[in-house]
């Protein structure tokens, strides 16, 4: 059995890739902030499926480190961590964001994917054999903006900072680290889109979604190289919402 531990896994992304994950055989860490909506995740997996529900705001370096020594404890070893936990504000201008919003954004998005990171680091250099894999959720705003994403698009431009300096510390311990930067999944966080959302040319209009599995099916893929290969960055996207070119 191979054990990971999936951040954010409550609802959307992080919940449909750890049933994805449990649905192969792996036991599964869900670490989220709230305990009801693990629980939730933990009720749809396989008969038989092993899960860990650890309740944790990843912003809290203190909290990570007890959910990752539970993990440590409970599993024995940690092969898998996908760094999902994120987290945006509404759209608005620099001037408009205050100072606690944009600690929220960069506690979730950037330092809980640090944390999480530091700690699977930890455990997978001592761990025999040595080795594992990290997946990063970046974004298409890893890429380019959004009219008013400011601290979402910064933190998600550090996050693949993240992932290219980890990807090349893990190389001496066998620790893979790749990131899959996801484009109009359709979840909780994008149901707005098919309302309407701001455009670059200050337009106002609904964008098209992809269907949630497209985005497991392209985590899974990334889940199950084995250590010697690396998907470095993974784009999966709906076709035509407006990214490539000018549209």
């Amino acid at each position: 059995m191979k054990f990971a531990a999936v951040t954010g896994a409550g609802s959307g992304i992080g919940r449909a890739c750890a049933l994805g994950l449990l649905k192969e055989g792996w036991a599964v860490a869900l670490l989220g902030r709230r305990a009801d909506a693990l629980a939730a995740t933990a009720a749809q997996a396989p008969a038989g499926a092993r899960t860990l529900a650890l309740p944790c705001d990843v912003g809290d370096d203190q909290a990570v480190a007890a959910a990752f020594a539970r993990i440590e404890a409970e599993f024995g070893r940690l092969d898998l961590l996908f760094n999902n936990a994120g987290m945006g504000l509404p759209p608005q201008t620099p001037d408009l964001v205050s100072p606690a919003d944009w600690r929220r954004v960069v506690d979730a998005n950037l330092n809980g994917s640090f944390y999480c990171l530091s700690q699977a680091f930890r455990i997978m250099k001592a761990q025999k054999p040595m080795g594992g894999r990290i997946i990063n959720n970046g974004s298409i705003s890893a890429y380019a903006p959004r009219p008013g994403s400011i601290a979402y698009t910064a933190t998600k431009h550090a996050v693949s900072g993240l992932t290219r300096t980890a990807a090349l510390d893990g190389r001496p311990y066998d620790i893979a680290v790749g990131q899959l930067d996801i484009g109009n999944a359709a979840s909780e966080m994008t149901e707005r889109m098919t309302g309407g959302v701001p455009q670059a040319d200050g337009s106002v209009r609904p964008e098209p979604r992809m269907e949630l599995q497209s985005v497991v099916d392209a985590f899974l893929t990334m889940a199950r190289l084995p250590l010697a290969s690396n998907m470095l960055f993974v784009n999966v996207m709906a076709t035509k919402m407006p990214f490539v070119g000018r549209g």
